[in-house]
């Protein structure tokens, strides 16, 4: 997400930060390429107008134009403009700050990814802050919907609200309350119906739900790729019923990103969570000043950071570790590696919490590559004989095209794998011979393919 809007802002700051001076007409120009480039990300034009208000009363001041660095002066204004926009520094966390059991209504229209939210939500309440949930739908415009969510809960080792034919949402909404409260849940999360457009029924079946429950939270779920239908949903329910927070589901797809970019000011409430996959532990806070970043090319290792702390098995890191240490690393270790990669998500999304990778993320999407390499790789090498993981150097012409059958790849898949894996125990055995000291003293340079550097 956000990549054409980061690959085109690049373009104009890379022109801004290769002038020694700045005048109002640089200014002035670069300031008509982020409003195009805003409005084709698909952010409502009044938001777009305030945005670029904003950062043109600041970027024109004469601290900025007198700078020794203006070009980076105006870039870090639209840096803090892009975090007010989304919603100011910080995740917004969910207010869980009332008599238990907490409601938590989720609304939204049909096919927002509303349901699955709702199970995504149930797991991380109950795993990160080991709440007890509650989860009950009060869906019975939708075939099977109810029977969904249950489906849902089991996979999320999360509780439901039996289901009971005929009765109204607002029966089924007073008897998850009272069966929380008669069973010492924490949290219910009430799943509401949706429609496939805003009308006066849908609104008052959720209004009448809303004044029966008094929810402590209102989550409106919107999908990211639908751009200003988004807002104009966001708008409409938030005059109905009022909204307290946001949930953007599929952030990782290839949407323009606008709509995140609208929601705080066309609703005045916040982002406060993300779904950025289809399994159900795809759900993350939304930290504004990181999605800042990654639209201006500067990354989130925070984020990356902790992305790998929560998929990473910490004792096979220590393993793998260990045998690094000892210059040992063998092409079981490689798909050990893989593994670890694939549980952290897609390879586009993870080059684009590195600063300056977006252009390389861009290339990969666009190889179409990305995890099906990953997954090719790994059945490379599951197709192989464990003694052969463990020696690469045996694996010869007749065991590459045994080897290529078994995955049904080619053979010259094969080799590319054995190189890229010979390339990488090369720099393994550089960083190892370097130490600590040589790596500092040397810089990365002294690990690339070719270098000659003396060691001792």
């Amino acid at each position: 997400m956000f990549e054409n809007l980061s690959g085109k802002l690049a373009g104009v700051f890379e022109r801004l930060r290769g002038r020694g001076t700045l005048n109002e007409t640089d200014v002035a120009e670069a300031l008509r390429e982020v409003r195009l480039a805003l409005l084709e990300a698909d952010v409502a034009l009044p938001v777009v107008k305030d945005f670029i208000a904003a950062v043109r009363e600041q970027a024109m001041s004469a601290q900025v134009m007198e700078s020794v660095t203006p070009g980076q002066q105006v870039i870090k204004i639209v840096h803090d403009a892009l975090i007010a926009q989304l919603g100011g520094a910080g995740a917004v966390p969910l207010n869980l700050n009332a008599p238990a059991p907490v409601p938590v209504l989720m609304v939204g229209l049909q096919g927002s990814g509303k349901t699955t939210t709702a199970g995504k939500l149930g797991l991380r309440l109950a795993s990160r802050e080991r709440k007890r949930v509650l989860l009950a739908s009060l869906d019975t415009q939708r075939p099977a919907a109810q029977l969904q969510l249950e489906q849902l809960a089991k996979q999320a080792g999360v509780p439901s609200l039996p289901i009971v034919a005929g009765e109204t949402p607002i029966a089924i909404a007073n008897r998850a309350i009272s069966t929380a409260r008669r069973e010492g849940f924490d949290v219910v999360i009430l799943d509401t119906a949706g429609r496939l457009s805003i009308n006066q029924e849908l609104m008052d079946e959720v209004r009448a739900v809303r004044d029966a429950t008094h929810p402590a939270e209102t989550l409106l779920v919107v999908d990211a790729m639908t751009g200003q239908d988004a807002v104009n949903t966001a708008r409409a329910f938030n005059e109905a019923v009022g909204i307290s927070g946001i949930v953007m589901t599929r952030m990782d797809g290839d949407a323009r990103g606008g709509a995140a970019l609208s929601m705080r000011a066309v609703t005045g409430a916040p982002i406060k969570l993300v779904g950025v996959g289809e399994k159900l532990d795809a759900l993350e806070e939304f930290h504004p000043e990181r999605v800042a970043g990654r639209i201006l090319g500067m990354g989130d290792v925070v984020g990356l950071v902790e992305r790998a702390q929560e998929t990473i098995e910490r004792e096979e890191a220590e393993q793998l570790a260990a045998k690094l240490a000892k210059g040992r690393f063998d092409l079981e270790d490689y798909a050990k590696q893989l593994r670890q990669i694939t549980r952290m998500g897609s390879l586009s999304s993870i080059l684009g919490m590195l600063p300056g990778a977006g252009k390389l993320a861009a290339q990969l999407d666009e190889s179409k590559l990305d995890g099906k390499l990953l997954r090719r790789q790994e059945a490379i090498i599951l197709s192989m004989t464990p003694e052969e993981r463990r020696r690469p150097e045996i694996i010869k012409a007749s065991r590459k095209r045994r080897i290529a059958a078994g995955s049904g790849v080619t053979v010259a898949d094969v080799n590319r794998l054995l190189k890229q894996f010979d390339d990488l125990s090369t720099m393994m055995k550089r960083v190892n011979k370097l130490g600590q000291k040589g790596l500092m003293r040397h810089g990365l340079a002294a690990l690339l393919p070719g270098r000659r550097q003396s060691w001792h």
